[in-house]
């Protein structure tokens, strides 16, 4: 408890003490071995056990403290001595890193911090969306928020260097999985798909060892019954024979060993054959699920290697003559009559007043945003977002360039396409999520500058009694219908801004 009060000092929060707590004793008691966790641990037990008084508690606080000052009077050495030891086994170890304050970090921690970011951002800026690595969710402590706000300023010349959506999303990405790794947090070494192990399943194995064995059995048995009867042989045969009353000098013995025989190759057939079904199931299954991701490898993986190629192939100049007799054929398209009638009662609508972005915009609707959602195809929950608070500047002001240049970022028009069964059930609206991560919070901004506003009326919103309603998002965010999950198809990633074009 002295070296704990003397450590501690005035302080009354952080958790920064143990190391020094940890070389005053060992200065105190330096034939017992003890890690800091394990001292820390003590002193937490010491308290809560109540094994000393407030008052005893008391005396000893005030002795560490006034030896801790004669120490410090007496003279400048000793103390920096000391001081030296926490400092330089809190840099050897990089975990410990989010273990104190950000005011109390030292300069080689946060370099380690800084080298670690820089080379996250640099893995993750030319990496496409879907090979990502999937980020974990971690804990909501004070380590891990020391952490994500020593990372804050070092972001500031990323972000400044950023020049679209698509950019600043990789920069965010990269130090999400920089604080994953400083951390100790455990991320996947590809993308976030889950991959088909190659290993064998342990119940095939047993399976496949059981016929192994079976098919020697019957090698020894009909070798027996060949006149074979060596020493090897006749102990094999005694043994598949064990727990019966049948002996080998019985004179029906060639028809018990044709029964046994003939009763092992049944359960050859058993096995194989439970082998087989789940072969083709998992077959089938294999291919299903290649179907709904990549259709052209499964036809290629279908076709027949003799027949592939095999014969002339077609004429060139006739294939390319078809094709272009196709695309250069103009379009027509027959309008129904209610398109005249939506065009004329649009005729009179004022156009909508601009959409101003702010800051404070973003950082309220990140701070309505749940932290663990489904962060879409980005990868990027919104607990980072709320975390890096430096990246809220960037985003208005990048969100309002993409609404002044009205074009939407490959970042908003890539997404996974669910396939929903068509029904005459209208579904609510709450049933329809936003999957996006960076996209989805410029929908929530949208959403927030003009929610309550009359004016949505003008422009491509509706207005209900509590909400905005956009009708243009459905093109251009993916979403997911939650109330027929069961139900959904999802198809292979797709450009949503060319679909919308042809």
């Amino acid at each position: 408890m002295r070296a704990y009060y003397r450590a501690k000092g005035e302080e009354t929060a952080g958790i920064a003490y143990r190391a020094r707590m940890h070389c005053f004793f060992a200065e105190l008691e330096p034939s017992i071995p003890v890690t800091e966790q394990n001292l820390a641990d003590r002193v937490r037990y010491i308290m809560r056990s109540k094994i000393f008084d407030d008052a005893e508690l008391e005396r000893l606080r005030r002795e560490a403290i006034s030896s801790s000052n004669e120490l410090a009077t007496a003279g400048d050495e000793a103390p920096q001595a000391t001081d030296q030891l926490p400092r330089v086994e809190a840099a050897m170890d990089l975990p410990a890193v989010g273990d104190s304050d950000d005011d109390e970090m030292v300069s080689h921690e946060l370099e380690q911090m800084r080298s670690i970011l820089e080379e996250a951002i640099l893995e993750t800026r030319s990496m496409p969306l879907e090979n990502r690595p999937r980020l974990p969710r971690i804990p909501l402590s004070k380590r891990n928020r020391a952490v994500v706000r020593a990372l804050n300023p070092m972001l500031v010349t990323y972000l400044e260097a950023s020049r679209d959506l698509c950019e600043t999303d990789s920069v965010l990405f990269g130090a999400a999985v920089a604080a994953c790794r400083i951390i100790g947090a455990k991320l996947p070494m590809a993308g976030r798909a889950t991959k088909q192990s190659s290993a064998i399943p342990a119940w095939r194995k047993r399976i496949e060892d059981r016929i192994a064995k079976a098919r020697a059995l019957i090698g020894r048995l009909i070798s027996f019954r060949s006149g074979n009867n060596r020493p090897r042989v006749v102990r094999t045969v005694r043994m598949a024979f064990a727990g019966t009353n049948i002996s080998l000098s019985q004179p029906d013995i060639t028809k018990k060993l044709m029964e046994r025989i003939d009763d092992l190759k049944q359960k050859i057939a058993a096995w194989g054959k439970r082998i087989r079904r789940f072969t083709e199931r998992s077959r089938r299954f294999n291919q299903n699920r290649l179907f709904q991701s990549d259709q052209k490898r499964l036809y290629k993986s279908l076709e027949r290697p003799e027949v592939c190629g095999a014969g002339p192939g077609p004429d060139q100049a006739n294939t390319v003559a078809f094709w272009r007799g196709l695309w250069s054929e103009p379009v027509n398209h027959s309008e129904g009559p209610w398109t005249e009638v939506v065009a004329s009662q649009c005729a009179s609508i004022t156009p909508m007043d601009p959409v101003i972005i702010t800051p404070d915009d973003v950082a309220e609707a990140v701070r309505r945003a749940p932290n663990w959602k489904s962060p879409g195809l980005d990868g990027l929950h919104h607990y980072w977002l709320k975390g890096f608070m430096v990246c809220h500047a960037v985003l208005a002001r990048q969100f309002q360039e993409a609404l002044n240049q009205k074009s939407l970022p490959s970042l908003f028009t890539t997404g996974i396409t669910h396939l929903v069964p068509k029904d005459q059930i209208s579904r609510p609206s709450d049933t329809n999520r936003i999957l996006f991560g960076v996209a989805g919070l410029g929908l929530a901004v949208l959403l927030r500058t003009r929610r309550g506003s009359q004016r949505c009326r003008n422009g491509p919103w509706n207005i209900d009694q509590t909400t905005c309603h956009p009708i243009w998002p459905y093109h251009a965010v993916p979403t997911m219908n939650f109330g027929e999950r069961s139900e959904n198809v999802p198809l292979q990633s797709s450009d949503r801004a060319q679909a919308v074009n042809c």
